[in-house]
């Protein structure tokens, strides 16, 4: 079977849901049935065979049976699990809405495939630095096991919303959403 088939085959496999709730891929355990030639670039870009899927509406679907099983990432459907590479996140946090101050804010992201998350217990934030160039990869956990990589706009907007609180003795900045403080990186 070819791998176009496959791919085809598989979207055929997806059961039809309302637009907000999503598969409960955690729940199937189908076979595994190798691997497909489709990657997730760390822009967000989904490609298969090489070639970019250009439509948002697929990437949406095929993003609603994403699952991560450890450091792999899998397409899940009742009958089929094939696994996919992701470069980095699987999504970008691609928006940011503010709605009050202080710690009281409340901060919702919108990812590259319409994922809506906010800030809070659930939805944390988190930021990796580089040990060698130490510039910031800022992430948020958007469901199970799968993350959010901020978009570079959306992280100078977090920037800007920063204030200084002392944790554990050192003067961090960071955000508060849904009554959690998030760092963002030592005040210096």
């Amino acid at each position: 079977m070819s791998e176009s088939t496959r791919a085809a085959d598989l979207l055929g496999q997806i059961p039809k849901a309302d637009k907000k709730a999503l598969p409960p891929v955690h729940l199937w355990n189908p076979p595994f049935c190798g691997n497909i030639d489709m990657r997730i670039a760390r822009d967000g870009s989904w490609y298969y065979l090489g070639t970019p899927i250009g439509r948002p509406a697929m990437v949406r679907l095929f993003s609603s049976v994403l699952r991560r099983d450890g450091d792999d990432y899998f397409l899940v459907t009742p009958v089929e699990k094939v696994g996919i590479q992701v470069d980095d996140a699987p999504f970008v946090a691609v928006r940011l809405d503010v709605a009050g101050q202080g710690e009281r804010q409340q901060l919702r992201m919108v990812t590259n495939v319409e994922d809506e998350v906010q800030l809070g217990r659930e939805h944390r934030l988190r930021v990796e630095l580089n040990p060698q160039t130490q510039e910031p990869s800022p992430y948020v956990h958007v469901r199970a096991d799968l993350e959010a990589l901020v978009h570079r706009n959306v992280f100078y907007q977090l920037v800007e919303l920063a204030v200084p609180r002392q944790i554990d003795g050192q003067s961090w900045l960071g955000v508060w959403s849904g009554g959690e403080f998030f760092p963002i990186g030592p005040a210096e």
